[in-house]
């Protein structure tokens, strides 16, 4: 059994599937400030709900942003931890490659999540190939939204990036995901159709921000 979750942004999302990927048990909640409060309960009602235990867990996927500092590390510190004590692989994946993967368009398409300040962490993408998956084009990177509408223009945009700021896009404001979803990670970890990565989480420079040249641990 894989259990699959995403903090990486305002939501706390939880899924189980089996090895064929197929959904036994899934929740998302929106709240950005009880990440750290969310995540156990959810994962332990997942295995509830499929009447599973730990020990019956196989695998972890994992999302590793891009995303806020304090809610992303409460999933990968909960991912790395249940790791090493069950003794279990733990992969991880591109928290903007989940959200391209739920978009159901031909099309290529531009995921924009909010990173706060007013700015976007924002990736392209390619149309979906035959099983689903679609290739990385561009990103991920951060800017402000006005910086980069013209690079994003012309695409459909998802994510919540999208409707905070779709003036600024350029882009209507129609109905799109805004957050990544367990259930769209545990399907593509389970058959191949997400690219894995290690669970080290994702930051990124901000333009106007001088950084540390140490990468900043998870733990």
């Amino acid at each position: 059994m894989l259990l699959a979750f995403d903090t990486s942004s305002a939501a706390v999302t939880v899924a189980l599937a089996t090895p064929a990927g197929e959904i036994v048990a899934s929740s998302t909640t929106v709240d950005a400030l009880r990440h750290g409060e969310l995540l156990a309960p959810a994962i332990a009602a997942a295995l509830e709900t499929a009447g599973v235990t730990p020990r019956d867990l196989t695998g972890i996927a994992v999302g590793v942003g891009p995303g806020p500092f304090t809610g992303l590390r409460v999933g990968l510190v909960t991912a790395r931890t249940m790791g090493e004590v069950l003794g279990i692989e733990v992969s991880g994946v591109c928290s903007l490659d989940i959200l391209a993967r739920q978009s159901t368009l031909t099309l290529p398409v531009a995921v924009a999540t909010d990173a706060r300040r007013k700015e976007i962490y924002w990736a392209l993408y390619d149309g979906p190939a035959a099983d689903g998956s679609r290739r990385r084009l561009e990103g991920p990177a951060v800017d402000k939204p006005a910086e980069v509408a013209h690079v994003l223009s012309g695409l459909p945009v998802i994510g919540r990036g999208a409707v905070l700021y779709a003036e600024a896009l350029g882009v209507s404001a129609v109905e799109v995901p805004e957050y990544p979803l367990a259930d769209v990670l545990a399907t593509g970890v389970a058959t191949g159709t997400l690219e894995v990565v290690a669970p080290d989480p994702l930051y990124l420079r901000r333009p106007d921000v001088t950084m540390s040249s140490r990468p900043k641990s998870v733990l």
